[in-house]
């Protein structure tokens, strides 16, 4: 029987310094009961945003160190965003995990930059882009001596305001020979709404889930709140926390029938 998947999870980002803390205490008790390797996600700052008045965050240092004391009171990794050569060297003091977003895979400079940390480097496939393609940046990470690399797929453009799931590429891009994570709520999407703010299917976050888990994925990523209609960014395609468990136990018996 193949290992368990490993989870990644979280809320989409940094919306105080107290709510998160309650959500990873939330997960971290579930995941240790059902014995998956858990890393707490979320995003320290929301740099692509399509409106100009859309939620960035509550500061960089006061985020980070957010996600420091999670990392230190329950004593999980941590991984978050960084969209700029400049932001690498301040995340990696407070992370163990530095995630590259899909629109910004193909930027070496960030690439070099993020793998010259020696940290894992999580590397989103842009929507844009072939599975095959992606061995591409990983080239770029090995390139500094850095091989703790995962790839991720969340979806590719269809059209101006759908995602499709390809579930090949998770077996092509394993090729490459890195875990390879299922993003199931970003697959979820709607982008490029009139109101200039994401939209979603969060209806068939659970058939996403468990197709990923189905063809091997290795790990899992879900954007996870208490409540998604209050969430400050990308609440229409995430999952409400109080759904997170029988996700999960659906997908544990999943991995098991393998």
């Amino acid at each position: 029987m193949k290992d368990a998947f490993f989870l990644m999870a979280g809320p989409c980002v940094i919306e105080d310094e107290t709510s998160p803390l309650k959500i990873a205490e939330t997960i971290v008790e579930m995941t240790s009961r059902l014995a998956i390797p858990y890393i707490f996600k979320a995003s320290y700052r929301k740099a692509n945003r399509s409106k100009l008045n859309s939620f960035q965050g509550i500061g960089d240092e006061k985020a980070l160190k957010v996600l420091r004391k999670i990392k230190e009171e329950f004593g999980v990794r941590v991984v978050t965003d960084v969209h700029d050569v400049n932001e690498v060297k301040l995340a990696a003091e407070y992370v163990d995990v530095l995630q590259i977003p899909a629109f910004l895979c193909r930027q070496t400079d960030l690439l070099l930059e993020a793998g010259k940390t020696q940290l894992t480097v999580n590397v989103k496939k842009g929507q844009f882009l072939s599975p095959d393609s992606m061995k591409f940046a990983v080239e770029k990470i090995e390139s500094v001596g850095n091989r703790n690399i995962m790839l991720t797929e969340r979806g590719t453009t269809f059209g101006y305001g759908d995602l499709v799931v390809d579930m090949r590429a998770i077996p092509i891009m394993q090729k490459i020979g890195y875990p390879v994570v299922i993003d199931v709520t970003h697959s979820m999407q709607q982008p490029n709404t009139s109101e200039g703010v994401t939209g979603g299917t969060p209806q068939f976050i659970e058939t996403i889930a468990k197709a990923g888990i189905a063809v091997g994925a290795d790990g899992l990523f879900i954007e996870t709140h208490p409540n998604p209609a209050e969430a400050l960014s990308d609440g229409k395609n995430m999952l409400p926390l109080n759904q997170l468990e029988d996700l999960l136990q659906k997908l544990l018996r999943i991995r098991q029938a393998l």
